[in-house]
């Protein structure tokens, strides 16, 4: 099992930079591929990005691709998403997320862990 949780979120204007970063515990976090998603007022959960478990291929949701850049430091254990040129449409929380295999995250949207979530605000 994988315990996650996220820490970063807050508020910000439109254009700025928002970094978070989620720690993984548990069991041989380094084997899991980690990723995001995000949850707006209203909208289902949406995948915004993943990195497999080395560090080699990271995958991008088409809303974010170009500004969002998804890291692992497996030494730490955490996995960090760099947001930039954020837009009012950001605003979501923003979910922490790890499964064994890429496609629970990317294709079928269901992976096995989640974080809590933390908050992301964009005003604009």
């Amino acid at each position: 099992q994988v315990h996650l949780v996220e820490s970063g979120g807050g508020l910000v204007q439109a254009g700025g930079s928002l970094n978070l970063t989620c720690e993984a515990s548990g069991r041989n976090p380094t084997n899991y591929v980690l990723g995001w998603f995000r949850q707006a007022p209203g909208k289902e959960r949406e995948y915004v990005s993943a990195i497999t478990w080395s560090g080699g291929y990271s995958y991008y949701a088409d809303s974010v691709e170009g500004r969002f850049t998804i890291s692992r430091d497996n030494a730490k254990n955490t996995v960090t998403l760099q947001m930039n040129s954020l837009k009012p449409e950001d605003t979501a929380v923003y979910y922490c997320v790890a499964d064994e295999a890429i496609v629970m995250i990317v294709k079928v949207a269901q992976p096995t862990y989640w974080g809590q979530g933390t908050q992301v605000t964009v005003s604009s």
